[in-house]
């Protein structure tokens, strides 16, 4: 990590977190991502080699640590107090970037994979209660083998599935992905999406209603763009 040569407290924490990633990687950790390939596909355009050598660094820095799994064949990433400390500041950077960078969507920012990554560690899998609910998810502009979702909530845990299940399917979720995007990110209401037909939903109108506490909309998504005048 790249020194700014100064004593000052805010340059040697910047030194180690405005390194490009970082924040991102550490996002990834706080949402509950541990096994290396989870940790990465929430970072789809960083390196593996480049995750690797972040992870080490932030270990040797203190934030995180590394702890072998079950099996004992491979390792598990975790946040250390340290690490969890600088939360609520990537929470902070989010709110700050809703309020004030909010722009139509780009080609490259099109993201299937970290939209699913996103889903799988952000949903509430309780908020249709105890019993297994399957949700079923359709993104209706992609290729056959990335079109279909399913998430199966059962006990207050999620499993993510790219083949059905088996068992009754609950809920059927259908958008395009931009639209589902507009949705996760908050730039559109789930209320208005399924207004106005964005995003098509058939089931149970008692689990219709508990989809908006299953999305579990952050203060990111809850953030109102800023009110920006525009001179001339």
């Amino acid at each position: 990590m790249k020194s700014y040569g100064q004593f000052c407290p805010i340059a040697k924490a910047a030194e180690i977190f405005c390194e490009r990633w970082t924040a991102l990687v550490i996002r990834n950790l706080g949402a509950g991502a541990e096994r290396f390939s989870d940790i990465h596909r929430g970072v789809p355009h960083m390196s593996a080699t480049l995750l690797t050598r972040r992870l080490r660094q932030l270990e040797a820095e203190g934030l995180v640590t590394r702890r072998r799994n079950a099996t004992g064949r491979a390792w598990t990433y975790h946040l250390s107090a340290a690490g969890a400390e600088f939360l609520p500041l990537v929470g902070a950077l989010g709110i700050w970037g809703r309020r004030w960078t909010r722009r139509e969507l780009q080609e490259g920012e099109l993201d299937l994979g970290l939209l699913i990554w996103g889903l799988e560690y952000s949903v509430d899998p309780a908020a249709f209660g105890p019993e297994r609910r399957v949700l079923r998810l359709e993104v209706t502009d992609q290729p056959q083998h990335k079109r279909f979702y399913w998430f199966l909530c059962e006990a207050g845990k999620l499993e993510l599935c790219v083949s059905d299940p088996g068992g009754e399917t609950d809920l059927y979720l259908r958008a395009t992905l931009a639209d589902l995007i507009r949705v996760y990110r908050g730039d559109v209401t789930l209320a208005a999406a399924m207004g106005d037909g964005r995003l098509e939903v058939d089931g149970a109108p008692k689990l219709q209603r508990r989809l908006a506490r299953w999305f579990n909309f952050d203060a990111m998504a809850k953030t109102a763009p800023a009110e920006v005048a525009r001179a001339g």
